[in-house]
């Protein structure tokens, strides 16, 4: 009875698990190989029980869903053992690296170079009740924090920067201005609204070898214009608020924040090439 139970059940088990690994054949760039595997064991510990593609599952869940980590479904392991996956891959940038390799694979489906030369640059204030480092933004009434980021002109994210509320917007780009540098090199045309026409952020942009081209509303305009370039970083604080987890900022702290976006936004890229 057993034999003829495994028999006749044995082709669905296979479809499910062939099905399970066609979901994430973009990260087979990472995965099977290379200290991004993580399958060594610490000292003396015993060997690892999770599957890491469970780790990423988990994450993408938490991230998705807007859940806390005690409420993470046991079929992904034990919450304690994810998390504490999550914190060692956040320290080694993994989810930031997946990110940016699928956005290259992006842009050059897309027909376009792998590295951008333009960008747009733009923040958004949200709520952070537990932050550790939080502030009021006087002109959205909001206390908690203000990401920074910088996208490519379709809106794929290249950077993003994490300050107290209270930072202006030119100021907390002077910080990610040299972030971009470093990790996007080719980028050299950036694109921004009215609050980044300031003196000192125009110097350190001229200094690092940026062209800021500052886009303006209309005279006399009213009401919601949408504005050539500056719109495209809209959709993408759209896109990001789309995974519940990033509507407000539920961590304390500010790595672990950035990790939750990249892993979001690297989750759109790897959708997006997984099914062009």
């Amino acid at each position: 009875m057993v034999l003829l139970f495994l028999q006749n059940h044995a082709g669905c088990t296979v479809t499910k698990l062939r099905r399970k690994t066609l979901r994430f054949i973009a990260h087979e760039f990472f995965l099977p190989h290379g200290s991004f595997c993580l399958h060594k064991t610490r000292g003396n510990s015993r060997p690892r029980e999770i599957e890491f593609r469970e780790v990423i599952n988990a994450v993408r869940y938490l991230v998705r869903s807007g859940c806390g980590w005690r409420m993470l479904p046991i079929h992904f392991g034990h919450w304690r053992t994810v998390y504490g996956w999550f914190r060692e891959l956040a320290r080694r940038f993994l989810f930031q690296t997946i990110h940016d390799v699928e956005l290259m694979l992006d842009r050059e489906r897309s027909g376009r170079e792998a590295s951008p030369s333009a960008g747009v640059i733009d923040s958004q204030s949200i709520k952070a009740p537990h932050a550790k480092t939080r502030g009021y933004d006087a002109g959205k009434k909001i206390v908690g924090r203000k990401r920074h980021i910088a996208v490519d002109t379709d809106g794929r994210l290249l950077m993003v920067n994490l300050t107290p509320a209270d930072i202006s917007d030119s100021a907390g780009a002077q910080m990610i201005l040299d972030a971009i540098r470093k990790r996007w090199p080719w980028v050299k045309h950036l694109f921004a609204d009215g609050a980044y026409d300031r003196l000192q952020l125009m110097d350190k942009a001229a200094y690092l070898d940026f062209v800021v081209e500052v886009i303006r509303r209309r005279d006399g305009a009213k009401g919601f214009e949408v504005l050539p370039r500056r719109w495209v970083v809209e959709r993408t604080f759209g896109w990001m608020t789309r995974w519940r987890r990033l509507v407000r900022d539920y961590e304390r702290r500010i790595d672990v924040s950035q990790a939750m976006i990249f892993v979001a936004m690297g989750a759109n890229l790897t959708r997006r090439n997984a099914h062009p």
